[in-house]
């Protein structure tokens, strides 16, 4: 599928008058691809950013959605244990814990996307503009 981007650009002639000339494009399979690897790194980030606020605020282990979250975003952070120690502080009813790992998770996954969409537009022959 085809993404199909209407495109205004606007022109000062001579005579000081400016004219807008819209017209449509496509998006190239080099922009579908880095768009397709962005998605997946922003689904990767989101779900991080969420293990990162469930954790700190002490959230519920036990609750579905809380667990899921957990199993999900543990093999994406496994790579990153043990880098910096966790520091936990328990409250009157919470055990928050801030992980480290997860910050320097969220850092390597959007450099890592960053890097692939760069490396598909070399290989493409693109310019970085165009991508």
């Amino acid at each position: 599928m085809q993404n199909v981007v209407k495109e205004t650009i606007f022109q000062k002639s001579s005579n000081g008058v400016a004219a807008a000339t819209t017209m449509d494009t496509t998006d190239t399979p080099t922009q579908t691809v880095a768009n397709i690897i962005y998605f997946i790194a922003g689904l990767f980030e989101v779900t991080l950013l969420f293990r990162f606020i469930l954790k700190v605020t002490g959230a519920n282990p036990g609750n579905a959605f809380v667990s899921g979250i957990y199993g999900f975003t543990q093999f994406l952070i496994m790579p990153f244990r043990g880098i910096f120690p966790s520091a936990t502080g328990t409250g009157v009813e919470v055990r928050s814990v801030f992980e480290p790992a997860t910050i320097v998770a969220l850092m390597v996954y959007a450099f890592l996307a960053w890097g692939i969409v760069k490396l598909v537009g070399i290989l493409a022959g693109r310019s970085s503009e165009e991508l």
